[in-house]
């Protein structure tokens, strides 16, 4: 048995400039203790860390969408909602029974937390005239009450109002909605919980109540529920699901358990500490945020694999284990402090994105890239020293080591030019698929149809309403002129304009309540169905409506203070970010040309987070480039070589390119999460080109030419290169599964990338070199 004291001293013999990597396998409890002490004072945060679901999150506070929408509802009212969607068995809204129902639910509504308005068919304020008085009262009083005359009454009324057709009532009477707008306080992160959780308590009660009627929950508030609610279920089902393959696939490709082991107390460690300083520092997760362990998790893994495979090749060498293991970690010192450090560059360039959760994301995995680099660095080296270690699993990956440099590095090498011009042809028809790529995005979308959200929105939209929504504050000429005729005209032609437009459900203008007054003051007439002649008179109507209104609807949410602007609600269908920014592209065209006096920019959440994608990519685009420049500097200093640094940009920039020209063929819309790619994989992917890169100019160093130098390089990091590339693929996969597109998306277009960064890696990268060193 060989004297471990013999194989310490000569690891510390061959690396005395590396004491402290001596000190460790001298000491290896003491550094595995202290290693342990940090990570468990790290993971004491965790237990502080938050959760939103609000969606303003994903607004920077100088987004000029954002500060338009915070103008609209500091003159009106801030309308988050609840949308019940009710569709009785018989497809008649109109009946006794059913508007019981909708009349008890109306009522159960008010008690909803934080609810401040609710709007039903039962409570609509219909406006009659009796002599010489308007009468403004609920279009169903008593349900039960009503004879088959008055129910004929209400359906011919209801059906013909246009402030309830599209929005409140299907056309055909089929579907009915009740809208309960809530106003959250914004002093606790469980508001929105508490709203849904109180809104699906009443949604069952309701079924079990009138079983005959099919209830549908959705509006603004479920979304941002509905946004919590993924990323919880991912991190449920993911992250367990992540170490699962990790485990698997590090115990089949390494075949060690202490190499296995070791790699795993690594990755979680850099995760925990991560996420407990996130904890520490009074981090707020949020939904990308909350992607974080899953992607630390994956990147964790790549330079403890590159470290264990060197010592196993050195112990198939024959050295000792712990020479192997020092050898190892002067070996790979260098390449594995570059890759981490760019690794972090690259996603801390995410911190140019519009979004504060991917800036905030690009935090959380650069650190966690760093603490894995450190404990790469201490804790495994440690823990590889203490487990037992046998020598099979050497001899497998000396073998496959063997292979890549003997035949790969050699069928390569005699085909060099072939494969550089064959790969650089592909991969810039593949380049030119981004042509096809349109910023777009629907939001709606980025959740399968197994969320109840989702199923409960594609209803509404189809049978109902529309879930997007675009608003304006249409300013008057002054105080009080909301009521001049010559401002309503322009307001009901605008109003007009919309509904004529394709898509549109429901528009909702002041002009149209002024009409419904004139019309009643005139006896029901229906030819007086028009604005009225003068502002006194308009002015008379309102003061009188608004006298008569009950409590919970009053105007104040259409109509400012001192009269000076109206709010315009403009309701879309299945209208994706695109369409929403042209439609309100066209109708700022049209107020330019029509009515210059009501000019504005339509806002909305809807119109911010179309805007969103658009301002995100423009800024991770630059962002992007900018990273890519610091890296090839530094690598360029690293390398000692402009040369070396000009030549990394190909293999570290084209991946990206590539996976994006697939992704226009293939798909051709890019959303905010695709819009971060760049950069997400930018740091990712130019670790394969380091460790390449790195072994080649060692070899060139030390006098072998081009071509045996490169054969050099595929045995020292080639096996390493495939197995953290089969491992982080296999990583992001995982995210493929998710039900949330963010995730999804994500998972596939990482993956994608470090699949084709590889594929550069070994059959463009070589052939670029032996055509540069001829």
């Amino acid at each position: 048995m060989q004297d471990p004291r013999r194989d310490t001293n000569r690891a510390t013999t061959s690396l005395g400039e590396n004491g402290w990597i001596a000190f460790m396998l001298r000491h290896p409890w003491p550094v595995l203790l202290l290693c342990l002490t940090l990570i468990l004072l790290a993971a004491a945060g965790i237990p502080r860390l938050s959760f939103t679901t609000d969606s303003r999150i994903f607004f920077s506070k100088d987004n000029p969408q954002l500060a338009a929408l915070e103008e609209l509802e500091n003159t009106f009212s801030r309308d988050d909602n609840i949308l019940f969607v009710l569709a009785p068995k018989d497809n008649n809204v109109f009946s006794r029974a059913t508007l019981a129902a909708i009349a008890w639910l109306t009522d159960q509504s008010w008690l909803l937390p934080y609810a401040t308005r609710v709007n039903s068919l039962t409570n609509f304020q219909h406006t009659r005239a009796v002599g010489d008085d308007i009468v403004v009262s609920d279009l169903v009083p008593q349900p039960a009450d009503l004879t088959a005359k008055d129910l004929a009454a209400i359906r011919r009324i209801a059906l013909a109002e246009p402030l309830l057709v599209n929005h409140i009532i299907a056309p055909d009477g089929s579907v009915t909605g009740i809208d309960v707008l809530i106003t959250r306080p914004g002093r606790s992160p469980e508001e929105t919980a508490e709203v849904v959780g109180a809104a699906r308590r009443l949604a069952s009660r309701f079924t079990a109540r009138y079983p005959d009627i099919t209830i549908h929950l959705t509006g603004g508030v479920v979304i941002d529920q509905a946004f919590g609610e993924a990323s919880r279920r991912d991190l449920q089902t993911l992250v367990p699901g992540m170490y699962l393959v990790l485990l698997g696939l590090l115990a089949c490709i390494l075949r060690s358990l202490a190499a296995t082991l070791a790699t795993l107390a690594v990755i979680l460690g850099a995760m925990l500490t991560a996420m407990g300083g996130a904890g520490w520092a009074g981090l707020v997760l949020s939904p990308p945020t909350a992607n974080a362990p899953t992607i630390i998790l994956t990147l964790a893994v790549a330079d403890s694999v590159h470290i264990a495979i060197a010592m196993h090749r050195y112990l198939a060498e024959g050295a000792g284990k712990r020479q192997a293991i020092a050898k190892a970690v002067r070996a790979n010192l260098t390449p594995v402090l570059i890759t981490s450090v760019t690794t972090a560059v690259g996603f801390l360039s995410m911190l140019f994105s519009d979004a504060p959760p991917f800036r905030e994301l690009g935090c959380l995995v650069a650190a966690g890239v760093l603490a894995a680099l450190a404990y790469s660095l201490t804790l495994l080296p440690c823990l590889l020293a203490i487990l037992p270690a046998r020598s099979r699993p050497a001899i497998a990956l000396s073998r496959s080591q063997a292979l890549l440099r003997d035949r790969l590095a050699n069928w390569i090498i005699a085909r060099h030019r072939l494969l550089f011009w064959g790969i650089l042809i592909v991969t810039l028809t593949t380049v030119a698929g981004m042509a096809r790529i349109e910023l777009d995005d629907d939001f709606v979308k980025y959740f399968d149809r197994s969320f109840p959200f989702r199923q409960a929105t594609d209803f509404a939209e189809e049978r109902l309403t529309g879930f997007n929504v675009i608003e304006y504050k249409l300013p008057a000429p002054g105080p009080g002129m909301v009521n001049d005729p010559a401002y309503l005209e322009q307001v009901e032609r605008f109003a007009a304009w919309y509904r004529q437009q394709p898509k549109v459900a429901h528009v909702f203008a002041i002009s149209d309540i002024y009409k419904q007054l004139n019309k009643s003051f005139h006896a029901n007439d229906p030819a007086w169905y028009r604005l009225p002649e003068t502002r006194e008179l308009a002015a008379q109507y309102l003061l009188l409506y608004e006298m008569s209104l009950p409590f919970g609807h009053d105007l104040n949410n259409v109509i400012n203070v001192d009269k000076s602007a109206s709010r315009m609600v403009v309701r879309v269908r299945r209208m994706s970010s695109r369409e929403i920014r042209a439609t309100d592209a066209q109708a700022r065209a049209w107020l330019k040309a029509n009515a210059p006096g009501l000019f504005t920019y339509g806002t909305g959440l809807s119109i911010v987070f179309a805007h969103l994608s658009k301002r995100n990519i423009d800024s991770m685009l630059s962002a992007s480039f900018g990273a890519l420049a610091i890296i090839s500097l530094l690598l360029a200093a690293i390398f000692r070589s402009i040369r070396y640094g000009l030549v990394s940009l190909a293999p570290n920039l084209l991946p990206a390119l590539a996976a994006f020209g697939l992704w226009g063929y293939f798909v051709g819309t890019v959303d905010l999460v695709i819009s971060v790619i760049a950069a997400v994989t930018l740091g990712i992917v130019v670790d394969d080109t380091i460790h390449f890169l790195h072994r080649y100019l060692e070899a060139r160093r030390t006098g072998h030419d081009a071509a045996t130098a490169i054969r050099l390089a595929f045995g020292a990091v080639g096996a390493a290169l495939w197995v953290t590339t089969v491992v982080l693929t296999a990583g992001f996969a995982v995210l493929t599964l998710s039900g949330f597109s963010l995730n999804a998306h994500m998972g596939l277009m990482c993956g994608l990338t470090i699949v084709i960064a590889l594929a550069m890696d070994f059959f463009f990268l070589p052939p670029l070199l032996l055509l540069v060193d001829r």
